[in-house]
């Protein structure tokens, strides 16, 4: 049993606050099957070792230095949330007036901003991790520390994209948010 539930409910949070698309690290793959049309043996992490990041696919650095969402504001985007980018993708069909696409493009700007500066320390971080096992300098006090600190970058993330939802809400009318799910296809069809 742990004696300590505040460190224990800190391991818990951190494990919820991974974001899905970064906890996504491994395309897809079953740990317990072999890698397709190889032995049982052969493991499915297969091709991986050549990574440049060992813990990040191709894509999810792309998308980290693009400031995409990578499913990260999910919570709010599928609670009537829209987020800025979408906005700016449907401004016709939500019949944005002037101010309010000004606007979107300014909240959209700046969450790039701050949203590539941290998706760019999780790219370092996860740099410094990898190096660190290559090297085999790592200990696990450097261990817990290096993945505490991503962990803290990807909360970071996670609630950036999370505001800008929420401003972004704050920006359209009623109507202009019931017809975004509908365009999205979250709350039936779209006309």
């Amino acid at each position: 049993m742990n004696r300590n539930p505040i460190a224990a409910l800190s391991l818990m949070l951190t494990f919820l606050a991974v974001p899905h698309g970064l906890a996504q690290q491994h395309d897809g793959i079953n740990h317990h099957k072999a890698a397709k049309g190889k032995d049982q043996i052969t493991s499915s992490y297969s091709g991986m070792e050549t990574r440049r990041v060992k813990a990040l696919s191709g894509e999810q650095i792309a998308d980290l230095m693009a400031g995409r969402g990578i499913g990260l504001a999910l919570a709010a985007e599928l609670n009537s949330y829209p987020g800025p980018s979408h906005v700016l993708e449907l401004r016709n069909a939500l019949d944005l007036t002037d101010e309010q696409a000004s606007r979107t493009k300014a909240l959209l700007d700046q969450m790039k901003a701050e949203t590539i500066l941290l998706g760019r320390r999780i790219i370092e971080k996860e740099t410094e991790l990898d190096r660190l096992f290559s090297e085999r300098k790592i200990t696990s006090a450097r261990l817990a520390e290096m993945t505490k600190a991503i962990a803290g970058v990807q909360g970071e993330l996670r609630a950036a994209h999370l505001r800008y939802h929420l401003d972004m809400a704050g920006l359209l009318t009623p109507g202009q948010i019931s017809r975004y799910s509908q365009l999205r296809g979250y709350s039936g069809q779209a006309d």
